[in-house]
């Protein structure tokens, strides 16, 4: 683990502004997804809940998250490569084997030590594109530095509550806090609800009705002010023009490229 992350720490540009395409083949491979899209959006619900809560400190309902998030990726890295994905991570970027296996236990295990840091050495942006297509779908993890714009949902930490203020003053700023978290809160659960419309059950959604859909969510930090967006994100249907019968990594695609466009502002890639 050492070395992986000395490895991360000089960069892998093979990694960079990459998404994993996985295929689609059958009715089980559908069934896998939908489930797995059902639990992200739990998780949606969950993270609301935490920030309803005012006895849930703000960065705990992050750290919530992220765990929940670390915890996902080292199930994908054992069900991809086994016990010992570093080793086939590494070898993989050495240039020592040039699989599928490799190539997303590089992609899952640089994320996964990206998400180790995020909000604690770094104050990184978190961006997340899944979208649906015909025959496979996308998974795009990037971490960018610079800032969410205005399109974001704020809240902001009671933790931070300045000490040196009034009581008064202290009081009228915790309440803005508490009201600025119930406002996120608030806007997760309706963009929960467009999330689970975009990746329907297939037992019971037409195959024309469910083919495509996407999302995208940010979440970026500034001091004691976290920022939010949770959206729908259109596919390109032009984006294929071929089928995949095993995972692979491709680039990122114009999609995410444009959410980056229109939802961060001044922000420079780390993955």
């Amino acid at each position: 683990m050492d070395r992986w992350r000395e490895r991360m720490e000089s960069g892998s540009e093979i990694l960079r502004q990459r998404a994993v395409r996985m295929p689609l083949t059958d009715r089980e491979a559908e069934r896998t997804f939908h489930e797995n899209m059902a639990r992200l959006a739990d998780g949606g619900v969950r993270k609301s809940e935490l920030l309803d809560d005012p006895n849930v400190p703000l960065p705990d309902v992050y750290e919530d998250e992220l765990a929940a998030i670390r915890r996902s990726f080292e199930h994908r890295l054992q069900q991809v490569a086994g016990e010992n994905y570093d080793t086939v991570a590494t070898a993989y970027l050495n240039g020592e084997r040039d699989d599928w296996i490799g190539a997303l236990a590089a992609y899952y295990l640089e994320s996964y030590y990206r998400l180790q840091e995020l909000y604690t050495v770094d104050e990184q942006i978190f961006f997340l594109v899944i979208l649906r297509y015909p025959d496979s779908f996308t998974v795009n993890f990037s971490f960018l530095t610079g800032d969410v714009s205005s399109v974001a949902v704020r809240c902001e930490s009671t933790a931070h509550v300045a000490a040196e203020l009034d009581g008064d003053d202290q009081e009228q700023l915790y309440a803005d806090c508490q009201y600025s978290q119930h406002k996120v809160a608030e806007y997760l659960r309706e963009s929960v609800d467009r999330m689970r419309d975009e990746f329907p059950d297939p037992e019971t959604t037409p195959f024309e009705q469910r083919k495509y859909g996407g999302i995208v969510n940010v979440t970026g930090r500034n001091g004691p002010q976290f920022a939010e967006v949770l959206d729908t994100l259109s596919p390109d249907p032009d984006r294929f023009d071929d089928t995949v019968s095993e995972p692979t990594l491709v680039p990122e695609g114009p999609e995410a490229e444009d959410a980056k466009e229109e939802l961060l502002t001044d922000a420079e890639v780390v993955l």
